[in-house]
């Protein structure tokens, strides 16, 4: 199956809920270029492009006032070239509104912006000045739709969000979407259970650096397969990125566990491990 008939069959499961209507509406209302005459082009041409520059000053500015004391006028250029089709704009509204960024969090609009945008490129590859953004906001929306927002009125679809994760996973080799494929592979969450598959997925992100990728390979290694100094490898390179933030506890507490039913010979194994792991990196 080629890239083109695997993203068209993702899009078919992704479910009207973000998809369909719009994509018809594209077919339906696209121009018929052989009854245009070379004037009507030009002029349309014309008015596009002064629509761009327009677009693109919106997102400019509203960029611009993002750092500024002024967030109202900036979120208001935002939306107005997100509104206008500007995927940049839309992206980085999804994020404030997510992140309470100058503003208070808004689950529910982050999640219709972020819709916007898989929805924009759910059957189009994007640009290589694009693709960040655009993984970004499918893996964004996978984690809203895997766990729901019940004050957003945003309802569980694990198979859905399992969707977005592969396709961010496979499509854009998003380390966040491997790290989140992989956890639903090994919990049995929208799909069915299967550890061999979600160590698959978890080794690719763990590869790239991912902390929380290399702490649950690394658990389940050291716990579930033979590889028990390799497991202490990767939960002892998760617990160094780790540091003390609040948000990577779970790690920490996870790396001091496996470490004190470790035994002599594994620790030693692991920290030559290590040590080689960071030499090949350097």
């Amino acid at each position: 199956m080629s890239a083109g008939e695997r993203r068209g069959a993702l899009v078919a499961r992704l479910g009207a809920g973000v998809l369909g209507f719009a994509a018809l509406l594209a077919v339906f209302s696209a121009p018929a270029p052989a009854l245009d005459s070379a004037e009507h082009r030009a002029k349309a041409a014309a008015s596009t492009d002064a629509a761009k520059v327009q677009r693109d000053a919106q997102v400019a500015s509203g960029l611009d006032g993002d750092r500024s004391a002024d967030a109202n006028a900036s979120i208001e250029s935002l939306r107005s070239a997100a509104d206008a089709g500007e995927p940049l704009a839309a992206w980085r509204l999804a994020r404030i509104y997510a992140d309470g960024d100058g503003v208070p969090r808004d689950d529910r609009k982050a999640f219709d912006y972020f819709s916007k945008i898989v929805e924009r490129f759910a059957n189009d590859d994007p640009s290589p000045g694009e693709r960040f953004m655009v993984s970004n906001a499918f893996v964004a929306l996978g984690d809203y739709l895997k766990d729901g927002a019940p004050a957003a009125g945003i309802k569980p679809d694990s198979e859905r969000a399992f969707d977005l994760f592969r396709y961010a996973a496979t499509f854009f080799r998003s380390a966040d979407a491997q790290y989140s494929l992989g956890r639903m592979y090994l919990d049995g969450v929208g799909v069915k259970k299967d550890t061999r598959q979600g160590m698959s997925w978890l080794s690719l992100a763990a590869r790239k650096g991912h902390t929380g990728a290399q702490a649950l390979l690394g658990q389940v290694m050291f716990e579930v397969s033979a590889e028990r100094p390799r497991g202490l490898m990767y939960l002892s390179l998760a617990r160094a990125a780790a540091g003390d933030r609040p948000a990577d506890k779970w790690i920490v507490e996870m790396h001091q566990k496996a470490l004190a039913s470790a035994s002599e010979a594994d620790r030693k194994t692991a920290d030559v491990m290590v040590e080689s792991y960071l030499k090949r990196k350097d």
